[in-house]
């Protein structure tokens, strides 16, 4: 499904994925939501810190249905997104996935502050210190 937006993020900031894919809603956007989907359907009802704690344990994640579903959507979500958003703190798979976006061609926006500056922070077209300053430009 095509969208304005798609947020990534570490999961277990999401309270503030949330709040950002609230906020960017809230003026009208439409924004991929990964986590609308819980990790594993044994896990559906458990906070996320939990359901990720599920989800790492299994012991073959290159065979595991659960770990390819999530690829397979989250692929989708950057491909049909206008613009990718790396809200900080991010792990390393949000970091890969602004490294397919900016292989996609997308545009793509940084919020939060570095801690350790990378040259190819560079990718990022944008940048904002919060997700309050970012809401203001939309």
């Amino acid at each position: 499904m095509k969208t304005d937006y798609m947020v990534i993020g570490r999961t277990r900031n999401s309270e503030n994925i949330l709040r950002l894919i609230k906020g960017i809603e809230s003026k009208g956007y439409s924004c991929y939501n990964f986590l609308s989907k819980p990790c594993t359907p044994e896990s559906k009802n458990l906070p996320w810190n939990e359901q990720m704690d599920i989800l790492e344990s299994y012991k073959d994640f290159w065979s595991n249905p659960n770990y390819h579903r999530h690829f397979n959507d989250d692929m989708d979500g950057l491909k049909n997104a206008d613009t990718i958003i790396m809200l900080l703190p991010a792990g390393m798979a949000a970091h890969m996935e602004a490294g397919v976006s900016f292989g996609l061609g997308k545009k793509i926006i940084l919020i939060g502050e570095v801690e350790k500056p990378e040259t190819l922070y560079l990718m990022f077209n944008e940048r904002y210190p919060d997700i309050e300053s970012f809401l203001e430009t939309i």
